[in-house]
């Protein structure tokens, strides 16, 4: 099976689909509960059952803070997508783009690392890191 077609990876490709639209309420419904999220950005860490849409609200106030908006990521080939029964650990490259005051500015060489778990007979994510780039 290719690797990005297996079902973890999906789940995270669908989360950072959602993230590239803007979309916190279809980020949150592909998390479990509790999620935890890890992020360059202050306070770093958001927990729990709406630990996706705070974070997606800070990420906006910040960004209007500093004149950030139209964040996209994209992902590259992953690097690990482990599966052990009903636990998953996906590490992806990615690059970030985001207009900065009117200028396009892109992040490379970030990594996407991901822990997921099944809810029954869906993948979820429970915790994802943000490790930046140049």
């Amino acid at each position: 099976m290719d690797i990005a077609l297996d079902p973890p990876m999906t789940v995270v490709l669908q989360y950072v689909n959602a993230f590239n639209n803007g979309d916190s309420k279809a980020m949150a419904a592909l998390c479990a509960d509790p999620m935890q999220i890890l992020d360059g950005m202050s306070p770093h860490v958001w927990q729990g059952p709406t630990a996706s849409e705070d974070w997606w609200r800070d990420v906006r106030r910040e960004g209007e803070h500093a004149g950030a908006s139209s964040y996209h990521i994209a992902l590259g080939e992953p690097q690990h997508v482990d599966v052990t029964g009903d636990h998953a650990y996906v590490v992806v490259p990615a690059t970030m783009t985001v207009n900065l005051q009117g200028k396009q500015v892109t992040q490379t060489g970030a990594l996407f690392t991901v822990a997921l778990g099944k809810a029954g007979t869906q993948w979820r994510l429970t915790a994802w890191a943000w490790a930046k780039g140049a």
